[in-house]
């Protein structure tokens, strides 16, 4: 029997789990990789989900609100990007600011969490799975300083991680192990599309029944098959400019030093891949919107390619 097909995470993110009926697939995600149960009360929209050509370093894929109030953004990264540290942080302060308005009391500030799945590899590092918060640490004694705040007209004492961000980096492609915790069977997911008949890891049951490929009508499919067809493209371009890219930072770096040649001619040979997929995407039949939700594009330079 042929196993089942199941989409890719990045699609279901756009298409299926804004859904208040799937909920439950986002909310096994996000309950295994936190390690505490999340319920999504709905999914917020705003100009942190637009793509807007000004705003180019913030391109949140979905942004939910749990039962606590806090805030998840969840983001899907295919390609490499130079400043992404950049981005998120980015991405992180817009959605605090958004969500407290003028003259509001600075205790309206919503907990974040920042996760962050990314297909490209993001630097050194030996982990599938990386984990960031903001604390502070004693210079000579190295103990974690804990906060004085004031709730409900009585002084409690907080920890700074009870309101700074959290950040969740999955290098998806560094997972090179049998999946047997929960949050290994996720990650072989995201990694693969394969889900074990027998799974147990919240979430993953329901995305079983809900992300078949052949659910979908035979127009979601066409679509789906040539938004993976597009990226497939998109790296394969890609790929051929970061060898190009290579090869031009090299020559600059005997000028300018190496790191700054390679950090060039990488960033040249992106730019210039992206137009050459916006092309063949358009040459496909894509709208102008999915080339750019792809490619990160603005819609002049899609026009011109």
């Amino acid at each position: 029997m042929n196993q089942d097909q199941y989409i890719r995470f990045d699609w279901a993110v756009k298409r299926l789990l804004r859904h208040k009926a799937n909920f439950g697939v986002l909310e096994g995600f996000l309950t295994v990789l936190i390690g505490e149960k999340i319920e999504i009360v709905e999914i917020l929209e705003s100009e942190s989900n637009q793509i807007d050509i000004d705003d180019k370093f913030n391109r949140v894929d979905i942004k939910a609100k749990n039962s606590k109030g806090e805030i998840v953004i969840v983001e899907i990264q295919n390609t490499r990007e130079l400043y992404y540290l950049e981005r998120i942080l980015y991405g992180v302060a817009k959605a605090i600011t958004e969500h407290i308005h003028l003259g509001e009391s600075y205790q309206e500030v919503k907990k974040i969490y920042s996760i962050s799945i990314l297909y490209f590899d993001i630097g050194k590092g030996e982990d599938y799975l990386y984990h960031g918060q903001n604390q502070f640490v004693g210079v000579h004694t190295k103990d974690l300083l804990i906060v004085n705040t004031k709730e409900k007209n009585a002084i409690v004492p907080k920890m700074p991680a009870e309101v700074f961000p959290d950040y969740f980096l999955i290098r998806v492609n560094e997972f090179n192990k049998v999946a047997v915790t929960p949050l290994e069977e996720w990650i072989e997911y995201l990694k693969t599309g394969i889900i074990k008949p027998d799974t147990q890891a919240p979430g993953l049951g329901e995305a079983r029944e809900k992300l078949k490929y052949y659910n979908m009508s035979p127009k979601e499919r066409h679509a789906y098959d040539e938004h993976v067809n597009a990226i497939m493209i998109q790296n394969d371009v890609l790929g051929s400019a970061k060898l190009e890219g290579h090869a031009e930072g090299l020559t600059e770096g005997l000028q300018k030093g190496l790191q700054e040649g390679l950090e060039q001619g990488l960033e040249k040979g992106r730019v210039e891949g992206q137009k050459v997929i916006a092309h063949k995407m358009k040459l496909k039949g894509l709208s102008i919107q999915d080339i750019i939700d792809l490619t990160g594009l603005s819609k002049e330079d899609i026009e011109n390619s």
